[in-house]
C-alpha cells in the first residue's frame, strides 16, 4: 500500500527485490493493480559464472584448445555446484549445507507457512521426488499411488496444490507436452526441472544415470533465462524431442535434443531419430543436439554442440 501511494503521488520508479513469500509476483500484482512489472532473477548463468570467476570478461570470439580446456573445466564445476552467488567461494561441504538450507527455508516460509500446509511428510517426500525427477517426466497420479503404498495419506488435489506452491516459489518448473489439445496437455505428464543443478545435486545422491537428466536441466534453464516458451515433443510415431522452444515475440521455433555423448551409439541414434521426426512433423528446417563434449555437423541440418559452447553462443 505504501509503494502504491508513492507511485500515485510521486514521479519515481521503485525497485523491490527479495525472495520471501510476501514478494511473490501474485501478491505484488494484486497490491499494485497493473502498476508493476515483474522480473524473474535467476542464479548465475554459465556466462555470468565464467565472468564472476574471472575466466573471461567477454564471450570468447573463438574456441581454441586453451579456451576450450578452460571452459570444459568451468562447465564441470558449474554443472556440480550451480550458480547461486553465495556458495561460489565456499568449500564443498559448506556449499552442500547452504544449498540444503535454501530448500528448508523455501519449504518452511514460502510454502508450509504461507499456504498453511499441514501434511508435512507428504510435501517433504514430494520435494525429494521432484529433485530426483529433474529432467524426467513426473505424474501426480503415479506419485499418489507411491504415497498410498507407503501408508502416507494425502489427496490428489492436495498434491496438485503442493506442486503449484513449489512452482510458485520458483523451486521447480513444469514443462508440458506440445499439443493444441488442452485435454491431451492435462492427461500427459509434465517434465520437471529444478531452478539450479547445484541445488539438485545437494539434495540427491548422484550416479551415472543422472548425468543426462542434469545436463538437460542446464539446457532448460538456459532457455528459461531467454524467456522462451518451452514444451517437449512426442510425435505421432512415439518419438520424443526434449525441447521445443518458441520465441513469443518472433514466433521462431527451435528444436533441441540432449544427449550425454555420441559414443553411446544406441542412445545417440534414438535421440537423432527423435529430433529428425519432430523436425519433419513440425516443419522445422534445423535442429540441435546438445552434448557434454561432442561436436559435429550431421545430415538434415542437425548441429551437435558441446554444452560449454552452447551455453555461451545459443
Amino acid at each position: 500500500m505504501f509503494i502504491r501511494r508513492l507511485l500515485d503521488s510521486e514521479n519515481i520508479q521503485v525497485y523491490i527485490t527479495g525472495s520471501s513469500s510476501k514478494l511473490l509476483s501474485t501478491e505484488i500484482a494484486t497490491g499494485l493493480r497493473g502498476r508493476s512489472l515483474t522480473t524473474e532473477i535467476f542464479p548465475f548463468s554459465f556466462q555470468e559464472y565464467v565472468r564472476y570467476h574471472n575466466l573471461f570478461t567477454d564471450t570468447p570470439e573463438s574456441f581454441g584448445s586453451k579456451t576450450a580446456a578452460i571452459l570444459r573445466n568451468a562447465v564441470k564445476q558449474y554443472f556440480e555446484t550451480g550458480g547461486f552467488p553465495e556458495i561460489q567461494s565456499m568449500d564443498s561441504n559448506t556449499k552442500t549445507e547452504v544449498l540444503q538450507s535454501y530448500i528448508d527455508a523455501v519449504l518452511l516460509k514460502d510454502v508450509i507457512e504461507r499456504h498453511q500446509v499441514g501434511n508435512i511428510p507428504a510435501i517433504k517426500y514430494l520435494v525429494r521426488t521432484l529433485m530426483q525427477s529433474s529432467g524426467r517426466k513426473f505424474s501426480v497420479n503415479r506419485f499418489y499411488n507411491t504415497l498410498k503404498s507407503m501408508s502416507i495419506k494425502c489427496t490428489k488435489n492436495n498434491l496438485y496444490n503442493y506442486l503449484d506452491h513449489l512452482t510458485d516459489a520458483f523451486v521447480f518448473y513444469r514443462v508440458p507436452i506440445h499439443t493444441r489439445s488442452e485435454k491431451a496437455r492435462m492427461i500427459n505428464p509434465v517434465k520437471i526441472y529444478t531452478i539450479d543443478t547445484g541445488l539438485k545435486n545437494a539434495m540427491t545422491f548422484q550416479n551415472s544415470a543422472d548425468l543426462e537428466p542434469t545436463l538437460e536441466n542446464l539446457v532448460f534453464m538456459h532457455l528459461r533465462r531467454q524467456k522462451l516458451q518451452v514444451e517437449y515433443v512426442t510425435t505421432k510415431d512415439g518419438f520424443e524431442t526434449d525441447f521445443l522452444a518458441k520465441n513469443p515475440l518472433t514466433g521462431e521455433i527451435k528444436l533441441i535434443q540432449v544427449c550425454w555423448q555420441m559414443a553411446d551409439k544406441k542412445t545417440f541414434d534414438r535421440e537423432y531419430r527423435g529430433l529428425l521426426h519432430a523436425m519433419k512433423e513440425l516443419a522445422v528446417s534445423s535442429g540441435t543436439i546438445v552434448t557434454w563434449d561432442d561436436e559435429a555437423r550431421l545430415d538434415n541440418d542437425i548441429n551437435v554442440i558441446p554444452i560449454w559452447k552452447w551455453l555461451l553462443t545459443a
